[in-house]
């Protein structure tokens, strides 16, 4: 009966997120065909372009990587009862932070580099998303307008130090920080062209899951989120745990971004900026805030993101048209919630 239980509730779990779903598929088809495109076949394409070889599942894993990080930033202050929006600044600070060390000891070995790549990321990143919620907590700004103000700044102040006393002079059309060694670059995971950071990804989403599951720090943190005046009352800390778990998804997105810059982009440049902390906004409210559930959301929104490609090459699509699919995925995660 316990097992029948708990299969039950992750259903009912489900339920909303599997609505919305076919409810923007079912927009999307329409949107298709009034555009004269057939919807079976933009469907049938988007799928192969997710998942119908190796090379569409390991782009697809590429991208989910930093959705997972990324969604953790939404995830963790809203088991506190906060809507944080900030990750995309907080990924390309991290992923400057990263990349900076370069400049500073381009002579490290990497098994100390990516180690102090991955610090220095989740220390930026964590201050960054931290001060969204001691502002919330101190000064009564809302949270879901200060991270996005601190996101834009991040962003600004992102570019300033590349365009400006962080820019690599050989990089031309494209400014960037200077290139990492050859050796900092992180590999693939074997038989895939998905880097490491995927598997930390998930990692990371399975030790929040147990850390929200089973310790008094993650059961406080859902007290807190439920009820912040009983929290108080019975002496929880709950500034503490609020600003605690801002930092915390702070510096996942930070982490996210070290990735992007250690595995894929080899510098910090303007491609950092690729809206993957707006996708975990939604990859976030897929998961209905479940750590476990942020692994499977992050890999369907990666495929999403991956097979927009193929439908521009096949049927003369631009590659935004996966993003009107997200944001129907998004308007309808709204409204089933709301039913």
């Amino acid at each position: 009966m316990p097992i029948l239980r708990r299969t039950a509730s992750v259903a009912a779990g489900a339920l909303p997120t599997t609505l919305a779903t076919a409810a923007a598929l079912a927009l999307f088809a329409l949107f298709l065909e009034l555009h004269g495109v057939s919807a079976a076949r933009a469907l049938g394409l988007m799928w192969q372009g997710a998942f119908g070889s190796m090379f569409a599942l390991s782009n697809t894993l590429l991208r989910a990587a930093p959705l997972m990080l990324t969604a953790l930033c939404v995830l963790l202050p809203a088991r506190a009862g906060l809507i944080v929006i900030g990750g995309e600044g907080a990924l390309a600070l991290g992923g400057l932070a990263a990349g900076s060390l370069a400049i500073a000891a381009p002579t490290l070995p990497a098994a100390l580099a990516w180690p102090l790549m991955a610090l220095a990321a989740m220390l930026i990143g964590g201050l960054w998303i931290g001060a969204a919620g001691w502002l919330r907590q101190h000064r009564g700004v809302n949270e879901t307008i200060g991270s996005l103000l601190l996101s834009y700044l991040g962003i600004a102040l992102f570019n300033q130090l590349v365009e400006g006393p962080l820019r690599d002079p050989a990089s031309l059309n494209k400014p960037s920080t200077l290139p990492l060694p050859q050796t900092w670059m992180i590999g693939t995971l074997p038989g895939t062209d998905a880097h490491w950071g995927f598997a930390v990804g998930a990692v990371a989403c399975v030790l929040t899951w147990l850390v929200l599951r089973w310790s008094t720090s993650g059961f406080a943190l859902n007290v807190c989120g439920g009820n912040p005046q009983a929290a108080r009352l019975v002496g929880l800390p709950v500034d503490r745990l609020v600003i605690g778990a801002c930092v915390a998804g702070g510096a996942a997105a930070g982490l996210a971004g070290m990735f992007e810059v250690a595995a894929v982009q080899g510098s910090a440049n303007a491609s950092l900026m690729s809206g993957y902390g707006t996708a975990g906004i939604l990859v976030a409210f897929a998961a209905r805030q479940s750590p476990l559930a942020v692994i499977v959301c992050a890999v369907l929104v990666g495929g999403i993101g991956a097979s927009g490609s193929l439908l521009q090459r096949r049927l003369g699509l631009p590659d935004a048209a996966t993003l009107v699919l997200q944001g129907l995925i998004f308007a309808n995660l709204l409204a089933w919630e709301a039913l």
